[in-house]
């Protein structure tokens, strides 16, 4: 599977680190869904780290269609919430 995060990269992951991630995920949105600004830069950044521990960064040069699109770190929890719109990041 490959994983965008917004402004840095795409990663390669092994499928089975999707359940770690939809751990992360639904963190992040009961953070969003909450409001909560400390909750919310704990859990993307726990989520962002997942993707960049664990897989392995594609040349800056390759063109490969993500499956999955994650904000960057910088992004705020009002674009965040804008972005679920009601959804996960991660579907499953």
């Amino acid at each position: 599977m490959i994983m965008r995060i917004l402004g840095e990269g795409q990663y390669e992951i092994a499928e089975g680190h999707l359940v770690l991630l939809n751990e992360l995920d639904t963190a992040l949105q009961s953070a969003a869904d909450a409001g909560d600004e400390a909750a919310f830069t704990a859990a993307l950044s726990a989520l962002l780290d997942a993707v960049r521990t664990p897989g392995t960064p594609l040349p800056d040069g390759a063109i490969t269609p993500s499956d999955l699109v994650l904000p960057d770190a910088d992004t705020s929890l009002a674009q965040v919430c804008e972005l679920l719109s009601g959804e996960d990041l991660i579907p499953g």
